[in-house]
């Protein structure tokens, strides 16, 4: 009897332990947060399109990866990818390279390169952001993204087409959107490897015609399957990982505020995420859309230690500054070998591929440094006016603003009557 005493007490402490541990670690895990300070600017180098009279301009996430002899090389993409390389971040060369794309899958349309891992042997894995022409005959404006992988090996100067690997349900368009942009599809990402090496993990926005199926989702796939991923991609809907990527459904782990296809829709797009080794989790930095044109409400952040769980993601934080309309937030980490995959303490914030901000993060709201300079907290939300002229550059170098370019330089082109 007092052997049973004795261990029923053992065990009632080691729970007691084992629930206090856990209850610090999720408190350790929702009590991290990033500072803000201004800092001298700097832009990466842009891509070309001469024929739309775009000289340097950015589009997307810009990938970034570093050779065994210690040269960084960063990728920027308007409708094509463009590489440019240096030692550091203040010394990349311009005006960029435009890469080549062998399509060998025969995918049509613009491919913007918005995230890369480099295997150890040196070859070169990228994924893009392919948006085909024309999916809706009542509107050839409109398009539906997907996502396709490629590969290469001469640090992404040549690139070999793989194929799409995922892509919207055939049956999700809505034709009749007011979104300005997409009818639907899945698109505007990153793609970053676990720290074992086990999968592949994407974050991407979906934009499915019913409002349950909008917001951020993930798909992964094994990282064995990498020289051969069409067909091994799979969505997570439900709490599984059984969507196949191609036609598949999802569960968002950001469902949007409002419909994406409605006139004033509230929705979270373009992850980009990080692996912080100063935190010991991952980080995504995402846009917030509040009207039709995309309008950017602000930058967002939210935080996980296990990509495995996809609902552990902290609920995101607004980064305190104004965004000014702009789109495509993303870190680049300033120590040797840090990327826009990782980053440690320290890190530049970039916004369409200009940073003019420094990022601090901090393991707990108590932080032993102070931060005289650190930007104010957010604050609230407030609704701005719609602004008719757009002087924001949401997105450059879509085949609708290429159009608008070509035609109507001073004013967007009009669109059809949307009455539902």
């Amino acid at each position: 009897m007092l052997f049973r005493t004795r261990f029923a007490a053992i065990v009632f402490v080691c729970a007691i332990v084992c629930a206090t541990m856990l209850f610090l670690g999720e408190a350790e895990a929702q009590d991290h947060y990033a500072s803000m300070i201004s800092a001298y600017p700097i832009r990466l180098p842009g891509g070309r399109l001469p024929e739309a009279g775009i000289q340097d301009a950015i589009d997307c996430n810009s990938p970034v990866h570093w050779d065994e002899n210690g040269v960084m090389h960063v990728f920027t993409s308007v409708r094509h990818p463009f590489r440019s390389t240096g030692t550091t971040l203040f010394n990349l060369s311009s005006p960029t390279i435009r890469t080549t794309i062998l399509d060998t899958a025969g995918v049509i349309g613009g491919k913007w390169l918005e995230a890369t891992y480099r295997d150890p042997d040196g070859t070169l894995y990228g994924w893009y952001h392919n948006v085909p022409p024309e999916v809706c005959a009542n509107d050839p404006h409109l398009s539906a993204p997907r996502i396709g992988a490629m590969v290469s090996r001469d640090e992404g100067l040549t690139w070999t087409d793989l194929g799409i690997v995922i892509e919207a349900p055939a049956d999700s368009l809505n034709c009749l959107t007011k979104n300005y942009y997409f009818a639907g599809g899945n698109g505007d990402f990153s793609v970053i490897v676990d720290q074992d090496k086990r999968f592949f993990y994407f974050f991407l926005g979906a934009y499915h015609s019913q409002m349950e199926e909008q917001g951020i989702a993930i798909a992964r796939m094994s990282f064995s399957d990498r020289n051969a991923p069409v067909g091994t991609v799979w969505k997570w809907r439900n709490g599984k990982w059984e969507e196949p990527g191609l036609g598949g459904r999802v569960t968002p782990i950001f469902p949007v505020e409002k419909n994406w296809h409605g006139m004033d829709p509230d929705a979270f797009w373009g992850p980009s995420i990080h692996y912080n080794y100063y935190l010991n989790m991952y980080v995504i930095l995402m846009n917030r859309a509040v009207n039709t044109y995309w309008q950017q409400e602000g930058v967002y952040i939210t935080y996980n230690l296990d990509l495995a769980n996809p609902g552990d993601w902290s609920a995101p934080e607004r980064l305190p500054f104004d965004a000014l309309g702009q789109a495509y937030p993303q870190v680049i980490g300033l120590n040797p070998g840090d990327t826009d995959k990782l980053a440690g303490r320290y890190a530049r914030l970039f916004l369409l591929g200009q940073s003019n901000w420094l990022l601090t993060f901090h393991r707990s709201r108590v932080d032993e440094d102070s931060c005289d300079d650190c930007l104010p907290p957010a604050p609230p939300r407030v609704k701005k006016p719609f602004f008719t002229t757009e002087v924001q550059n949401v997105r450059a170098a879509r085949p609708s603003f290429l159009t608008d370019l070509d035609n109507k330089p001073a004013k967007r082109p009009e669109r059809p009557i949307r009455n539902q």
